[in-house]
C-alpha cells in the first residue's frame, strides 16, 4: 500500500466533500430556520481535516495500484459516514447522539434510507434538504464524481473505478478515458433528477418537496421530508411518476448511456438483465396486488393495484419509499416484499441487494447443474443474450453470494446478541445490507427505538451492502497486507 497517495487523496476528497455542507447552509439562511451554525462549522472542520491530510504530502504524486483504490473507497466512505454526521450531531433541532448522527449520515450516504428522526414535518428546512442531498450524492457514488476532477489534478482514476462501481463485471468502460466514463454517468444521473424533480413540481408538489424527492428517488434512496412518505401527498399521480423514475434509476447506467448514444430503445429489449428486471417487479406487484384485493386488505381494486405497485416497485428497487406501512399488510405479501430486496436493482445502478444480473446467473447455473446430471458428458454453455459468460464470472458470483450469506449470518447473529426481537433483528439487517431502509417489527417506521450498539453494527451493514462485501471484506484478507 501507497499511505502517503492514499491519505493526499483523501484529503482532496474530503475538502471536496467540505463543499457540500454549503448548500444546506444556504438553505438555511433562506427559510431562516436557525440551522446555519452547525452546516458552517462543519465545513469548516471537514476542510480543516482535508487539508491537514492533504498539505504534507500534496506533491506525492504516484500511480494507484487497484489495492490502493480498495483502501481509499472504504477510508473514504467511512470517513464520511463520519464527517457527514457533524452538522446532525451539533444541530439542536435533532438532539441526536454520536451513534445516532452516524447512522442517519451512514444511511443517507449508502442511499439505504433508515432512519432514526421521529416528526420529519417539525424539522428544519435545512436539516431536512441536507438529508436528501446526502442520498443524491451517495447514489452514483461520490467517488465516481471524484474520478472526473481528480485527473486534471494529477491522479489516475481507473483503480478508484474498478474498486467503488457496483456489478460483477467491472473491467469495461463506456469510453476510452475514465474522466469521460464517470462524466457520462453523472450527466445522466444529473438529467434524470431534473427531469423528476419537474415531473414532482408538476404534479403538485412544492419546489423544495420536489428537489428534495427527486434526489432520493434517482438514487433510490427512500428518505423523505415527511413522517409519512410519500403517503403524505395522497396522489396516484406523484406516486406512478415515483414508480417510473424508480424503475430507470435501478436499471443499469451503462445501458442509459448506450441507448442514448445509439439512440434507440430498443437497446433495452436486448438486454438481459433489464428484462428480466422488469419481468421480475411486473410479476410481483401483480402478485401482490391481486393478494391484497382478493384477501379482503383493500375493497378497491384500483386501491389494491396501485399500492401493490408502488410498494413493489418501491422495496424492490432497494428505495424504501412508503405509502403505507406495508408490515401491517398480510403476512405474505410483508415478507415477499422483504424477500425482494436480497434482489434489488441492476448492476451499475443506483440500486442495491444482490443485484439482478447475480441472481440471473445463479438461476442459469442452477438450471446447468440439473442438466448436468442427465447429460454429464455434455457442455452446456450459459448465455446471457448472445454473450457466454466466463467461468471466472461464476466464480465472483458464487464467492459474492458465500461472503453475502457469511457476512448475513453473522451481523444477524451479532444483533440478536444486543437483545433485539429475532424478526426485528432479520428485517434490520435485510435492509440495511441491501440498502433499503424500512424492515419490519420494530424498525418498520424508524430505527428510534434500538440501542446505539445495534445502531453501530448496522452502520457497518449498510458500508458493507453499498461496497458490495468484496471491497470491504478484501480489508481484512491477510493477503491483501502482504507486498
Amino acid at each position: 500500500m501507497k499511505p502517503k497517495s492514499v491519505l493526499r487523496i483523501l484529503g482532496l476528497l474530503l475538502m471536496i466533500f467540505s463543499i457540500t455542507m454549503l448548500p444546506p447552509a444556504a438553505v438555511s439562511l433562506y427559510y431562516d430556520d436557525g440551522a446555519f451554525l452547525p452546516f458552517f462549522e462543519g465545513f469548516l472542520a471537514i476542510l480543516l481535516v482535508g487539508i491537514f491530510l492533504w498539505l504534507p504530502f500534496y506533491r506525492h504524486v504516484e500511480e494507484l495500484r487497484l489495492r490502493d483504490g480498495f483502501m481509499v473507497v472504504v477510508m473514504f466512505w467511512t470517513v464520511l459516514g463520519l464527517s457527514g454526521a457533524l452538522p446532525l450531531y451539533l444541530a439542536e433541532a435533532v438532539d441526536m447522539s454520536l451513534a445516532e448522527a452516524v447512522f442517519e449520515s451512514m444511511s443517507g450516504l449508502t442511499t439505504t434510507g433508515a432512519t432514526v428522526i421521529v416528526g420529519l414535518d417539525e424539522l428544519p428546512k435545512s436539516i431536512l434538504y441536507y438529508r436528501q442531498q446526502l442520498q443524491w450524492l451517495g447514489g452514483m457514488g461520490i467517488i465516481v464524481l471524484a474520478v472526473a476532477v481528480l485527473p486534471m489534478l494529477g491522479i489516475g482514476g481507473m483503480q478508484l473505478y474498478k474498486a467503488e462501481a457496483p456489478g460483477p463485471v467491472k473491467d469495461a468502460k463506456l469510453t476510452p478515458r475514465i474522466t469521460e466514463t464517470a462524466k457520462a454517468l453523472w450527466y445522466i444521473y444529473l438529467l434524470l433528477t431534473v427531469a423528476c424533480a419537474l415531473a414532482y413540481w408538476g404534479a403538485g408538489m412544492t419546489l423544495f418537496d420536489a428537489i428534495g424527492h427527486a434526489f432520493s428517488t434517482v438514487a433510490i434512496g427512500g428518505f423523505s421530508t415527511h413522517d409519512e412518505s410519500m403517503g403524505y401527498f395522497d396522489s396516484y399521480l406523484i406516486e406512478w411518476i415515483a414508480i417510473f423514475f424508480l424503475l430507470l434509476s435501478g436499471a443499469n447506467f451503462a445501458l442509459h448511456f448506450t441507448v442514448w448514444r445509439y439512440k434507440s430503445l430498443r437497446v433495452y429489449l436486448r438486454d438481459s438483465e433489464f428484462m428480466f428486471y422488469l419481468f421480475i417487479l411486473l410479476s410481483c406487484s401483480l402478485m401482490v396486488s391481486g393478494y391484497l384485493y382478493f384477501s379482503g386488505h383493500f375493497d378497491d381494486w384500483l386501491e389494491a393495484l396501485n399500492k401493490g405497485f408502488f410498494q413493489t416497485v418501491s422495496i424492490g428497487t432497494t428505495a424504501g419509499f412508503t405509502t403505507s406501512d406495508y408490515s401491517q399488510w398480510p403476512g405474505f405479501t410483508a415478507i415477499l416484499l422483504l424477500f425482494m430486496s436480497f434482489i434489488g436493482g441492476c448492476a451499475g445502478s443506483t440500486g442495491g441487494g444482490i443485484k439482478v444480473i447475480r441472481f440471473l446467473l445463479l438461476i442459469k447455473q442452477g438450471l446447468r447443474e440439473i442438466k448436468r446430471l442427465i447429460h454429464p458428458r455434455a457442455h452446456i454453455p450459459i448465455r446471457v443474450g448472445s454473450k457466454v459468460i466466463e467461468s471466472r464470472v461464476f466464480g465472483a458470483v458464487w464467492g459474492f453470494f458465500a461472503l453475502y450469506v457469511a457476512s448475513f449470518a453473522v451481523i444477524y447473529l451479532a444483533l440478536a446478541f444486543t437483545g433485539i426481537e429475532l424478526m426485528t433483528a432479520f428485517s434490520a439487517v435485510a435492509a440495511c445490507i441491501n440498502n433499503l431502509g424500512p424492515g419490519l417489527g420494530d424498525v418498520a417506521v424508524n430505527y428510534a427505538s434500538i440501542g446505539d450498539s445495534a445502531k453501530w453494527i448496522l452502520c457497518f451493514a449498510m458500508l458493507l451492502g453499498r461496497l458490495e462485501i468484496f471491497t470491504l471484506l478484501v480489508l481484512l484478507t491477510p493477503a491483501y497486507w502482504r507486498k
